[in-house]
């Protein structure tokens, strides 16, 4: 029988997000420097905004922790685009690309199940009226 998560921090998605949030901030650093109020400012605040979005909603009731967990999942989203604009701009390599890549996909794939997850616990089924 699994136990009920009492810290977020205990959630694999906030990990993940948050690994990811050190890894870009780390990979913007050597982004060209009129880059720094954009593209780089951009993409560390849409990281930011994923491990910020998984605490705050945890926070909250599950009917707003949804909606929370769906800004994340956008940011994330913004990260995936962001990390080919700065691919195909040649401001990382193709290496730090791809574990950056990764570890995205996998912040996606996290936050889509958990969503569905939290949904089903908010919204009862047709078969429990």
């Amino acid at each position: 029988m699994k136990t009920a998560v009492r810290d977020y921090k205990e959630l694999i998605a906030y990990q993940k997000s948050y690994e990811l949030t050190i890894l870009i901030y780390r990979l913007t650093e050597t982004f060209p420097k009129e880059e720094m109020y954009g593209l780089t400012s951009q993409i560390r605040r849409a990281a930011v905004s994923i491990p910020s979005n998984i605490a705050e909603g945890f926070m909250r009731g599950a009917k707003e922790y949804v909606q929370f967990l769906k800004i994340a999942l956008g940011s994330a989203a913004e990260v995936e685009t962001q990390l080919s604009l700065s691919k195909d701009l040649g401001y990382c390599n193709s290496e730090d690309f791809l574990t950056a890549q990764a570890l995205t996909t996998e912040v996606l794939r996290l936050l889509t199940s958990y969503i569905k997850r939290v949904n089903e616990r908010v919204t009862p089924s047709k078969r429990n009226k």
